[in-house]
């Protein structure tokens, strides 16, 4: 399977120096992450808007090494917010975040992440919207989770982002359910190890459903973050049973991947919101990209491919 070589490559400075050099890789860089920076992706963020979609946004990077870079990437979030507030988005636009972004890693990291994600989530709050955190590796969970437990004492709209493949998540599903959180459903896009996560497809798929028939029968808002057809439509059947109305309940899926799907969704009158990242680090999130999926990596070579 390409899929966990992929992930081991998306940890290695030399792959990252050999992907970045590749002429093919920005053309392609470019699907997944449509800028580097706010005013490039101000127009995505319009064109989504009009179309009846709304947004998650991801400020890529995650390999923080100081106290000072983890201060810049909170001062990127705002700097998005103030971006979001002048084009009066706030409600149609929230953000993801990965406290390994904000410090999670480094000494004291905890309370460093906390530090620094409070101020982006007090500003979204300010104009209408919220934040998310992102789920990473498995040993960041806990961290994660207790963050996100103390955000939600003032800001209680603040969601989190649980990985289907990990044996952890139905507890985290029920006690997230039972709690009134907003929770983002996902497969899982990291490399895990056989004693904490499931490996193969099958499994990972029927942990994912019986994790979403458990926020869907709880007290939260489940968000369906996953492109699968039949995932989908089990989604859809799963909010019929337990009497969820479409605003309920969301999909999510990201930009770029199966576009068509996104304006189905909302023509339905469902929520549809489109994960959309940018930023300069994107060597981390485009790997996983091409790793989650066969069609991902397939588009790539096809690209390298004509390229030559």
């Amino acid at each position: 399977m390409l899929g966990p070589v992929i992930l081991a490559a998306s940890r290695s400075d030399r792959m990252r120096r050999l992907v970045s050099a590749a002429p093919v890789t920005r053309p392609v860089v470019d699907r997944f992450i449509p800028g580097e920076s706010v005013d490039q992706i101000v127009p995505i963020v319009q064109d989504l808007t009009d179309q009846g979609l709304e947004l998650t946004m991801d400020v890529v990077g995650e390999d923080i090494t100081t106290p000072e870079q983890a201060a810049a990437a909170r001062d990127a979030y705002l700097e998005l917010v103030g971006r979001l507030a002048e084009l009066e988005l706030g409600t149609r636009a929230e953000m993801s975040v990965k406290l390994s972004m904000f410090g999670q890693a480094l000494a004291g990291g905890h309370e460093l992440a906390l530090a620094n994600v409070r101020p982006v989530v007090e500003a979204a709050a300010a104009i209408g919207t919220t934040v998310t955190l992102d789920a990473e590796d498995h040993t960041t969970l806990d961290s994660m989770f207790a963050i996100h437990e103390e955000l939600r004492k003032d800001f209680p709209e603040t969601g989190c982002v649980i990985q289907a493949y990990l044996f952890r998540t139905e507890a985290d599903a029920r006690r997230l359910a039972a709690n009134g959180s907003r929770v983002r459903l996902v497969k899982g896009a990291y490399k895990e190890p056989a004693e904490v996560a499931y490996q193969q497809k099958p499994e990972i798929d029927k942990a994912y459903v019986r994790v979403l028939r458990t926020l869907m029968e709880g007290d939260g808002y489940p968000m369906v973050g996953s492109h699968d057809p039949r995932l989908i439509s089990i989604a859809q059947e799963l909010a019929r049973r337990a009497g969820r109305k479409v605003d309920e309940y969301e999909f999510q899926m990201l930009y770029g991947i199966r576009s068509d799907e996104h304006l189905r969704l909302a023509a339905e009158g469902h929520r549809m919101r489109v994960y959309t990242a940018y930023g300069t680090d994107w060597y981390g999130y485009f790997m996983r990209r091409l790793a989650e999926k066969p069609a991902n990596l397939l588009f790539f070579a096809r690209s390298v491919l004509t390229r030559n």
